[in-house]
C-alpha cells in the first residue's frame, strides 16, 4: 500500500517533467509525509522526494526525530538523503529500485551499515522494485528521444 501511494507520487513528479521518485512517511499506520521529486521547479537541489517527505512529517509531528517512522521510497535514497534519513531516526527504510549511480545503501556505498553512527535505521530494498525500474526506463527513454 505504501509503495503503491510511493508511485503515485513518482507519476506527479514525470507530469512536472523532473525524475519519478517518490516517498511516503507512515508512522503509527498513519501517512505523515509526502514528497516527490522536484529540484528542477523549485530550482532546489535539496528538493528530493525524500527530504520533502521527512519535511512534511517533521512539520505534522512538531519533531525532526521521527521515531518509529518509516519511509516508503520509489528508489535507493543517494547520500544526502541518507543521511537526512539517519538525523531523523527513522526506525526503517524501503526502498523499490537499486541506483547503480548514487545508491547509498548498498549500490554505491552504505551509509547505514556504517556501526559508528549513533542511530541504525533498518533497510530493505527491492519492493516493487521492477514498477520502479519501468517509470525510471520509460521516463530517460523519453528525455533522450527529446535531445
Amino acid at each position: 500500500m505504501s509503495m503503491r501511494v510511493a508511485l503515485e507520487l513518482a507519476c506527479q513528479a514525470k507530469g512536472l517533467g523532473e525524475v519519478p521518485v517518490g516517498a511516503v512517511v507512515i508512522k503509527d499506520g498513519v501517512i505523515i509525509g509526502t514528497g516527490f521529486n522536484c529540484p528542477i521547479d523549485s530550482h532546489d537541489p535539496s528538493a528530493h522526494a525524500e527530504i520533502r517527505a521527512l519535511r512534511m512529517a517533521a512539520e505534522y509531528l512538531g519533531n525532526y526525530r521521527l521515531s518509529r517512522a518509516m519511509l516508503y521510497v520509489t528508489l535507493e535514497p543517494c547520500v544526502m538523503c541518507a543521511g537526512a534519513i539517519l538525523h531523523a531516526r527513522l526506525a526503517r527504510l524501503v526502498y523499490g529500485a537499486s541506483d547503480p549511480k548514487t545508491g547509498a545503501c548498498g549500490s554505491v556505498i552504505n551509509l547505514f551499515s556504517d556501526r559508528r553512527l549513533n542511530h541504525h535505521t533498518v533497510v530493505t530494498g527491492g519492493v516493487l522494485a521492477a514498477e520502479s525500474v519501468q517509470m525510471l526506463r520509460e521516463f530517460f527513454m523519453e528525455r533522450r528521444k527529446e535531445h
